[in-house]
């Protein structure tokens, strides 16, 4: 996704383009464009495919985040992923959401996705939900997986599934996306830094521009899903330096990333002292159209 940004960019005459070789090493969360800092790194690989196949991953969305994510979780051999959407398959997605295709246009997305990772990867196994994500389901579905991962682009289904994780203590790889921007960051109930302690509701704008109204450059949710599906194979294996307590950004227009420290709020309204939030509950929607 980067080289396809970078060509985006040059082709429309936008942004700041990279004159020097970025180096990233996802392992170690570390990106810089003059040095060397590829690590060497060796494992077991039996202890890898046997961790691996024993883990069940839930995706929340199967659009611009989600596609890459199942895709790269199910190459690596994952052993169960479950997969939530409602929406079916429209030609306006195919330039990000690389699971569906053109014959597959009406179909449901949860479908679409199956169909292409049980022809690509037929020992993964690939559960289904074509239904929202409510405050009805939220809490069956991410108890039912081990880790769970946020293919979401509203902010009120994001809080859901941040309060879903807390309630049921899962950890979540969380990620936002919107026009030449994306971040994402690992939140681990009561240990981290939840996605209330980042962005209080109070703060976030009564009106957010909608996707059909802001859009997204097509690879940035490709690139996002794919730290995003990295950092779920970190975690999973107990290796590297995790998301976890961290927050990294990407500036497409820019060509770069930053990764901060998140410490948890005190004053959360989840996870704080003092927690205002008892249950689990929906919020109004702010991009209610289609998933990115």
């Amino acid at each position: 996704p980067l080289t396809v940004i970078e060509a985006i960019k040059s082709r429309l005459g936008i942004g700041s383009l990279l004159k020097d070789t970025l180096y990233f090493d996802l392992f170690n969360l570390s990106f810089d464009k003059s040095e060397d800092i590829i690590s060497n790194i060796t494992f077991d690989s039996i202890d890898i495919h046997e961790k691996l196949s024993k883990c069940k991953a839930l995706i929340i969305g199967t659009g611009g985040l989600g596609s890459p994510i199942a895709f790269i979780l199910a190459k690596s051999g994952l052993g169960t992923i479950g997969l939530v959407d409602f929406d079916h398959v429209e030609i306006s997605n195919l330039n990000r959401q690389v699971l569906h295709s053109t014959s597959r246009i009406g179909m449901l997305k949860v479908e679409s996705a199956k169909q292409t990772l049980n022809n690509l990867y037929p020992d993964v196994n690939i559960l289904i939900y074509p239904e929202t994500f409510s405050s009805g389901n939220s809490l069956e579905l991410v108890n039912s997986f081990d880790i769970v991962i946020d293919g979401l682009d509203n902010f009120p289904t994001r809080y859901l599934l941040n309060d879903s994780c807390y309630f049921a203590d899962k950890t979540l790889i969380e990620a936002g996306v919107l026009s030449f921007f994306g971040q994402t960051t690992t939140i681990v109930p009561n240990n981290t830094a939840c996605l209330r302690c980042i962005f209080p509701e109070s703060t976030i704008p009564t009106h957010i521009p909608s996707c059909s109204e802001t859009g997204v450059l097509g690879p940035v949710p490709g690139l996002i899903g794919t730290i995003e599906a990295i950092q779920a194979i970190k975690y999973i294996l107990g290796i590297g330096l995790s998301t976890a307590g961290r927050f990294l950004m990407y500036n497409a227009l820019e060509a770069s990333f930053t990764v901060i420290d998140v410490e948890r709020n005190n004053l959360c309204a989840l996870c704080g002292k003092n927690p205002e939030i008892k249950d689990i509950k929906d919020y109004t929607f702010v991009c209610e159209d289609k998933k990115s």
